[in-house]
């Protein structure tokens, strides 16, 4: 079992989107214990809920994956910023959490999370100042893709030295250093600081478009692991793997992690996916690894919403906008509908969300009326959690067992 982390009690109370709750604050345990149902008049709509045996099945799948093929596994904070779904993912065996950015990684600290990798470039005098007074009281870790990336790294620290993977990129993808030259360059400039240790290398394979690009940056990378393991002082950190590839960063850089003689290396190998823990209904549904290995990933995230008009045959307007659902990469996909307060769902075909503005979902189709309760999945849940500060976690009778909190 991990250390438990400093989760901030959630009080519900009339700040809280989508809980009716009339009366004083309520700590979230005294509402879970309540064991209200999502429709016993507690909630209002839109509300977006997660689902317990989704979640947990995620957070278990991908343990026993890392844990396979003797992968450590951050998995990226980002997704959820929950410290209730951290704990769950460290109880269940990760190596801490990562981070997109500085603000998070700070948020972490606050938490207690013992182990961050902050998996892209920090220049941020103030934040690095931050973070340089904490490096006592806990493990870090940052990328670094150029020369003026170490000298911000170096000029902010103050004691324990700052710990960095040098990243590397590709042409037209995002930061990284382009190549193995302007990797060791990189890495000489930190070997020449004294604020700044080199703990080995990373990569973000997932802007590469298919699968063979993927194959050929992951072996790329271990020729550059190669190259700069003599750099590294101790064992070697490697890390990779978004949520679309890491079936294949686990068959080109799970070797790594282990010492053979043909591997020439010892390294601690982390992956980093973090829209596993929610999977979706979309955008991970068609690129999930598990369309190619055996076993499944679950969508755990809903949304439910009531029609509003049916002003016009054909036309349905849900109230849920862009404040309620992510929208970026697909629209919310229509699952199933109830009618009535003991209406059973049942399953929705022949519908679907075409246009989310402000508060509306425009929905071509038919067979809803004003008034009914509809269920949407989602795509991408990497821009879900950021809208709901708090929400339940709801059982498969839809009872309210938990709660969770957001710190976005």
């Amino acid at each position: 079992m991990a250390d438990r982390l400093r989760i901030p009690e959630v009080l519900v109370d009339w700040r809280t989107r989508g809980f009716l709750e009339t009366g004083g604050p309520v700590p979230r345990a005294d509402f879970a214990a309540a064991r209200h149902s999502l429709f016993d008049g507690s909630f209002t709509w839109p509300i977006m809920v997660a689902k317990r045996a989704e979640l947990e099945h995620n957070v278990a799948t991908l343990a026993r994956f890392t844990r396979d093929h003797g992968l450590a596994f951050a998995p990226h904070g980002k997704t959820t910023m929950s410290p209730e779904l951290f704990q769950a993912q460290l109880d269940a065996g990760a190596w801490g959490i990562s981070a997109a950015t500085a603000g998070q990684a700070l948020v972490y600290r606050e938490l207690g999370v013992p182990r961050v990798l902050l998996a892209n470039e920090i220049l941020d005098a103030g934040a690095l100042r931050r973070l340089a007074g904490e490096l006592d009281g806990f493990e870090f870790l940052c990328f670094v893709d150029s020369v003026e990336g170490v000298r911000a790294l170096d000029e902010a620290a103050s004691g324990t030295p700052f710990r960095v993977l040098v990243e590397l990129g590709h042409a037209g993808g995002r930061t990284g250093c382009r190549g193995l030259a302007e990797v060791l360059k990189v890495a000489d400039a930190v070997r020449a600081s004294s604020g700044v240790r080199l703990a080995g290398v990373a990569c973000y394979e997932g802007t590469q478009p298919g699968a063979d690009e993927v194959r050929a940056f992951l072996r790329e990378f271990r020729e550059v692991a190669h190259a700069v393991a003599p750099l590294v002082d101790g064992r070697m950190v490697l890390s990779a793997g978004g949520s679309a590839w890491f079936d294949l960063v686990a068959e080109e850089l799970a070797s790594l992690a282990r010492p053979p003689a043909e591997a020439g290396l010892d390294a601690l190998v982390i992956l980093r996916s973090g829209a596993y823990i929610a999977h979706d209904d979309g955008f991970y549904r068609e690129r999930t690894p598990y369309t190619r290995l055996e076993g499944e990933l679950r969508p755990a995230l809903e949304v439910w919403a009531q029609v509003l008009s049916v002003p016009e045959p054909g036309l349905i307007l849900v109230g849920m906008g862009k404040r309620d659902v992510p929208y970026d990469l697909d629209m919310p996909f229509p699952r199933a509908v109830r009618r009535g307060p003991e209406g059973a769902a049942v399953p929705l075909d022949g519908v679907t969300v075409v246009k989310v503005q402000d508060q509306h979902a425009y929905l071509t189709g038919y067979g809803l009326r004003p008034g009914d309760l509809v269920s949407f999945g989602i795509s991408h849940p990497c821009t879900a959690f950021d809208k709901w500060r708090v929400m339940p976690v709801v059982d498969d009778d839809y009872v309210v067992i938990d709660v969770i909190s957001t710190y976005f």
